[in-house]
């Protein structure tokens, strides 16, 4: 079983080369059994001082919210050794909320299906357009942005637009995201990855964040839900 986690947990780190700031890796710890939880984390060294971070969620898929009392986070004091990137800092995290996984029966193989990974270094072609060749959908994504200010004073916004349409031509739109709510401090988003759940109707949307500070760029993940009708 130990074998099975740590195979999992290797296949679903992302960690992006970026110049100034610190990088945050994201891991993919898995789906509810009935796919309307889905639990996320992000870790990594601090650019001041080569301290450890950790952060972990659950989110309730249908509402594209977290979970209650699905959001927690470590911060250490203690600057790391040389060559050390943080994973301790998540493998404590992990063990702290092993309540929180079994209370919304996390399964940590139960990882989804990428649909779409946007490769490092790569930009988000708009629109994204792809086809599942399992179920032979296609889709038709768009990610909408606006930022205002500049620097450490910026304040940016987003929502994404998506159409799938079946094999029959049936198609439907829909708006995922909050267009209004404006993230302090952060400047710029980009679709990292598009997981569909194990229920084949629910999918994930991995959102890479760059949060300005006084160190330079951060590279932070959100994601948004969507359960789709068909």
């Amino acid at each position: 079983m130990r074998q099975k986690f740590l195979y999992v947990l290797f296949i679903c780190i992302i960690t992006i080369p970026v110049s100034g700031g610190d990088i945050a890796a994201f891991v993919n710890l898995g789906f509810s059994g009935n796919s309307s939880y889905f639990m996320f984390a992000q870790y990594g060294l601090k650019e001041a001082d080569s301290s450890p971070y950790a952060e972990l969620y659950i989110v309730d898929v249908p509402a594209n919210n977290f979970a209650p009392y699905g959001e927690k986070s470590l911060d250490y004091k203690q600057k790391a050794e040389p060559g050390y990137g943080g994973l301790g800092a998540l493998l404590n995290i992990i063990e702290q909320n092993i309540a929180l996984k079994t209370k919304y029966e996390i399964n940590h193989l139960s990882t989804g299906r990428i649909l779409y990974h946007l490769i490092d270094n790569e930009k988000n072609e708009q629109p994204i357009t792809f086809r599942d060749f399992i179920s032979n959908k296609h889709y038709e994504i768009s990610l909408h942005q606006k930022a205002e200010g500049k620097e450490k004073n910026v304040t940016s916004s987003f929502h994404i637009e998506m159409t799938i349409t079946t094999p029959s031509g049936t198609s439907k739109t829909y708006t995922i995201g909050h267009p209004t709510y404006k993230r302090k401090g952060v400047r710029n988003y980009k679709i990292r990855q598009i997981i569909l759940a194990p229920d084949e109707k629910s999918l994930v949307f991995l959102i890479e964040k760059e949060e300005i500070d006084t160190t330079g760029v951060n590279i932070r993940y959100m994601v948004e839900t969507v359960k789709t009708t068909f």
